[in-house]
This record gives structure tokens, sequence and C-alpha cells, in this order.
């Protein structure tokens, strides 16, 4: 009988966790689970890192979570980690607001990874971002005026790529007979 009992709590606790939030309201009675994707993802491939089948809300309130922090620093608008990463955060947040039951469609959007890979690079994110606050870095960081294009020549004619005077000598196929 004990054993009964010891077996019935066993698969109780190996039973499928139940869905909730946006992952249970995008699955209906009539659609398919297909292995390895979306819902029936049980494995991301990464040692360590789980599937999580609300990535992309947490991707959506992680990524604001960076916007408004940088909105509320000292930060100058104008700073050029500033404005790059919000480039960044504005497209993730997009994708993953325009794909909210579709992971896949997430990740190749953002082209950085898995969804969970996403929402873990929103966490490191945020404590580089508080490093650079700290260290109030955009002060550090001198403007210089180049003019990179000033330097550079450009020749459209292919014809005259390596110069009128250079002799190249014979290529390989040509040594070769």
């Amino acid at each position: 009988m004990a054993s009964r009992l010891i077996l019935s709590r066993l698969a109780q606790r190996a039973a499928v966790p139940r869905l909730t939030g946006a992952a249970a309201a995008s699955f209906s009675s009539e659609s398919t689970i297909v292995p390895g994707v979306g819902l029936g993802k049980t494995s991301t491939g990464l040692v360590g890192l789980k599937v999580d089948h609300e990535a992309i809300p947490k991707m959506i309130t992680k990524y604001q979570a960076l916007l408004d922090r940088m909105a509320n620093s000292d930060m100058p608008e104008d700073a050029f980690y500033r404005t790059t990463m919000e480039k960044v955060i504005r497209y993730r947040i997009k994708a993953a607001q325009d794909n909210p039951n579709d992971p896949e469609a997430v990740e190749a959007l953002c082209n950085c990874g898995q969804v969970e890979e996403l929402v873990v690079q929103a966490d490191d994110e945020m404590e580089v971002l508080e490093m650079y606050l700290a260290g109030r870095y955009w002060e550090r960081v001198k403007d210089v005026d180049i003019d990179v294009l000033h330097d550079i020549q450009y020749n459209p004619d292919p014809a005259d790529d390596h110069g009128e005077d250079e002799e190249w000598g014979d290529t390989p196929d040509q040594q070769a007979k």
C-alpha cells in the first residue's frame, strides 16, 4: 500500500506543469502542439537555460525597465551608449509585441539567440547599465572630430585597382602550364 502511495506522489511530481498567462491564452484545444516548437519546446539545448514559455512577456517587461531606468537617470539623451541601446531595446520590444505567440519569429527578428537568451541578455544589460550610470562613463568619453572619408581614396574603375605600373606575375593556374 505504501509503495502505491509513493508511486502516486512521484507521478504527480513528474506531471507536466500547467501553462499560465500568455502561453495558456495562446493555446487552444483546436491547435496542435508540435514537438520542439513553441509550446512543444522542451529544451533550449543550452546547459543551465530552461525553456520559458513566458519569455516574450518577460522580455517586454525587462526591456521596458531598461528604457525606464535610462529615462530616469542623469545620462544625457545624446550619449552614444544610450542612443544605441534605446534603438536595440525598442526594436526588441516591437518584435516581441508584434509576435506575442511566436517565439521563433521574435528570435528571427532579433537575431541574437532564443527568447530565453534574450531575457538573460536584458538582465545582463541592466547590470551593465547600472555600472555605466555609477561610473558616469559618458563623462569620460571625449568627442573627437575625425573626417575619415576625407582620407579614403575611392577608385570606381576595377581595371585600375592595382595601378598601372605594378606587375603581379602569373596566376597559379598560368604557372602550372
